[in-house]
């Protein structure tokens, strides 16, 4: 019986994660100076577990989280609560609220390179824009895929651990 309940906790985690969505910051065209970001957040669904993922050349950007709207709006680097610079850096959303995000380059706050994600909670999928400017879709499908074979042989698993 112990045995059945851990198989079944694994799943529900394994299952947690893998519908997770991974929002690519930007797009197609990742985390640079010419993306609209208020055109890119207004056609998506951030959701408690999902991910941002920011894309950009190393050395040419950075990300920082600012601790305020106050610091977001005026761009004000000092209030930093975190730093990323590896050009492929990955925020998980682990509750629900605001977050501001802005280029530590100096002057790329200032022209428009910056994002405040509202992070809901709530079971239905996450919704990335569109195929077009977010690769997510077709990630996010293959991890619901995922997630069903996941619990399927997970079913299956315990069937035949009761059984036997």
């Amino acid at each position: 019986m112990n045995t059945i309940f851990l198989v079944l906790m694994f799943v529900a985690f394994i299952t947690k994660e893998a519908l997770a969505t991974q929002h690519v910051v930007g797009g197609s065209q990742g985390w640079d100076e010419s993306t609209d970001y208020n055109s890119w957040t207004s056609g998506q669904t951030f959701k408690v577990g999902d991910q941002l993922v920011f894309k950009y050349t190393t050395g040419l950007h950075s990300v920082v989280e600012l601790a305020s709207e106050s610091a977001y709006k005026n761009c004000d680097l000092g209030t930093a609560l975190d730093s990323k610079s590896s050009g492929s850096d990955v925020v998980k959303l682990n509750k629900a609220g605001t977050r501001y995000f802005a280029c530590g380059t100096l002057g790329h706050c200032s022209q428009g390179m910056k994002v405040k994600i509202k992070t809901v909670t709530g079971s239905a999928p996450s919704s990335p824009a569109s195929s077009s400017s977010s690769p997510t879709t077709s990630d996010a499908s293959a991890s619901r895929s995922f997630a069903s074979f996941v619990m399927v042989v997970a079913f299956l698993a315990t069937f035949l651990l009761y059984v036997f």
